[in-house]
């Protein structure tokens, strides 16, 4: 079992990320506030020990802030993982691909596109199947139970 460590809404596309202690899922809409709404593509996820192993050479090592993404998340790994739910909280998440970096990763910091270009190394993008509150500190974790889901 892991837990959300940041969330971040998104005012507008490519705009500036806010960082917030607590956000709501909407089912079927996304990050309440955020620029992107509807699609598969309804919020963003990045695992906090994959953005490490990906990003320790780097200078910094960079924050994760810096990719973008709506929630940072540890101890679940997000690698192959797409078709699968992951509770957040009272949320359920549908993962339905990896979020593969882009140029505005090599903006905030040279060599992180790059850096980020393994399979599943920017994190992974999901629709909202049933929304809810959840804050930094609330627990995620494979809805599926798959063994070593909840690594």
């Amino acid at each position: 079992m892991g837990q959300v460590l940041g969330i971040w809404v998104k005012r507008s596309h490519g705009g500036v990320m806010d960082a917030r202690d607590r956000a709501e899922l909407v089912e079927g809409r996304g990050l309440a506030g955020d620029a992107t709404k509807g699609g598969r593509r309804q919020v963003t996820i990045l695992a906090l020990d994959r953005w490490r192993a990906l990003t320790a050479h780097l200078p910094g090592p960079p924050d994760p802030a810096i990719r973008r993404a709506n929630l940072l998340v540890e101890g679940v790994d997000l690698e192959q993982s797409r078709g699968r739910v992951l509770a957040i909280g009272d949320a359920r998440v549908r993962i339905f691909g990896e979020t593969r970096p882009c140029h505005q990763m090599d903006e905030a910091c040279p060599g992180l596109q790059a850096a980020l270009s393994p399979p599943w190394g920017g994190g992974a993008f999901g629709e909202i199947v049933s929304g809810g509150e959840i804050h930094v500190g609330s627990t995620v974790r494979w809805e599926d139970g798959a063994p070593g889901a909840d690594r």
